[in-house]
């Protein structure tokens, strides 16, 4: 559990500021729980450069609680929290200061959101709210003021949590968790757990994941890992404690990041999944007079694939249908094992290219549609999915045919430029399995919102 906060103070010399205004949201990593925000009678003056920010003046907290009026709030929202702020060094500093004041000792876990910005989001031209946040395409409202800087403060924290591909900070937190907040039994797990697409992720008692797995409905297929009885289930029941998840409202980011995750965090009951995604894949080659021949083989890193399969039979399946689909040649898509002219030929159904009757660059051209529009080589586009909000899609990179990233953004935030986007996604492996699940995905969900992108403008 997370407190995010943000304290606007009166200036003046170090330790000896007060606080005009503060807003605390508690945060659950995946919604805003909890909140407290108000003003503060700091009983001193504010200075004048402060006023000008953030437009608070001693009129406004002349009617205000003091400090030790709220103290019991604040100690109360943000017990067994780990305490988030943008540059957190300085809010803890001012609310121990107030505290110490009061004669009280106020000690909580801190993080940062500067620095995990700097090494999450590597590369920006600055790490301040305002900008980073323009930056990554986070709406901000009532800028210098507590209640908007601690909500643009959890947006990021969101974002900075979807890109910790290591999962540093939730292992972190279940570390900090007392023992006793750990769940009881599976059944209290299960019954905490949302019916909806996402990664789970099963912890040991010290925090470290023990298991990544990804669901349409991640409260019913973790309650299946924990009914089931084979043995490694069992395993998993033994050992787990808790048990954290990250709603993707995509299937395929969901895909993507069960894959990247496993692969950078190693869990130990992850070893025993197979060892590559797809078995079978689509080469093509040109003959000796001419015609592009489509050929399903078994994959091989070392051929340059146009797309892949999870299995011999879905292979098969797609290549009757693009024969269908493109008005292909039966005999030169390896359906057809003939000497002479195909099955469709004899029936009309093919132009003559099995037999050197078709015109090879008409036919050819046909071939062409169907590698376009089955690999994205050489392609520069972003794919837009569902996001985990009514008001948020989920968006991939592909950059000259090389998958860059993942993120969501606002659709009240319009994306104008690939900077932008850039600095949303989170950078991920463009390898074997990614490209074998992006492809998959595009052909298996015909109506994907598929945007062709120029070096500048997202169109």
């Amino acid at each position: 559990m997370y407190a995010i906060l943000d304290i606007e103070t009166t200036g003046g010399k170090y330790n000896e500021e007060g606080i005009t205004e503060i807003a605390v949201y508690k945060f659950d990593g995946h919604k805003v729980v909890d909140q407290f925000i108000s003003l503060v009678n700091p009983e001193r003056e504010i200075q004048p450069f402060v006023v000008n920010l953030t437009g608070i003046n001693s009129n406004m907290l002349r009617n205000a609680p003091k400090f030790f009026e709220v103290a019991k709030r604040i100690v109360e929202i943000t017990e067994d929290c780990i305490v988030v702020a943008h540059n957190s060094q300085f809010d803890y500093r001012i609310l121990r200061t107030e505290f110490r004041r009061l004669g009280f000792e106020f000690k909580r876990k801190t993080l940062c959101t500067v620095d995990l910005a700097k090494e999450l989001i590597p590369g920006q031209d600055s790490y301040s709210l305002g900008k980073l946040t323009r930056a990554l395409g986070i709406p901000v409202s009532d800028r210098h003021r507590a209640a908007g800087d601690a909500m643009a403060t959890v947006k990021l924290f969101k974002m900075l949590l979807d890109k910790d591909l290591n999962k540093t900070i939730v292992q972190d937190s279940i570390k900090s968790e007392p023992k006793y907040k750990m769940a009881p039994n599976l059944k209290t797990i299960v019954e905490e757990l949302p019916s909806l697409t996402g990664i789970y992720y099963m912890h040991d008692s010290y925090g470290n994941i023990i298991y990544i797995g990804k669901s349409k409905n991640i409260r019913s297929r973790v309650n299946q890992h924990f009914t089931n009885t084979n043995n490694k289930s069992k395993k998993i029941q033994l050992q787990v404690a808790a048990v954290t998840y990250e709603t993707t409202g995509s299937e395929l980011v969901a895909l993507l990041k069960e894959s990247e995750e496993i692969k950078r965090n190693k869990p130990i009951h992850n070893r025993a999944l197979r060892r590559t995604l797809f078995t079978h894949a689509l080469y093509s080659f040109v003959d000796e007079n001419g015609y592009i021949n489509l050929k399903i083989d078994k994959a091989d890193g070392r051929k340059k694939a146009i797309t892949t399969f999870a299995n011999r039979q879905s292979s098969k399946s797609f290549m009757f249908k693009a024969v269908d689909d493109y008005q292909l040649c039966q005999k030169l898509t390896g359906l057809y094992n003939t000497k002479t002219s195909c099955f469709k030929y004899d029936i009309k159904e093919c132009f003559g290219a099995c037999v050197n009757e078709e015109d090879p660059e008409l036919y050819n051209e046909r071939v062409y549609k169907l590698i376009e529009k089955n690999s994205y080589e050489n392609q520069h586009m972003a794919i837009i999915d569902r996001g985990r909000e009514v008001d948020e899609r989920s968006v991939l990179l592909i950059e000259n045919g090389v998958f860059k990233g993942l993120g969501f953004f606002n659709l009240n935030y319009q994306i104008t430029n690939i900077e932008v986007l850039e600095n949303l996604i989170t950078p991920m492996e463009n390898n074997r399995d990614s490209q074998h699940i992006i492809q998959n995905y595009i052909r298996k969900n015909k109506n994907l919102k598929i945007i062709q992108l120029n070096k500048k403008v997202l169109k």
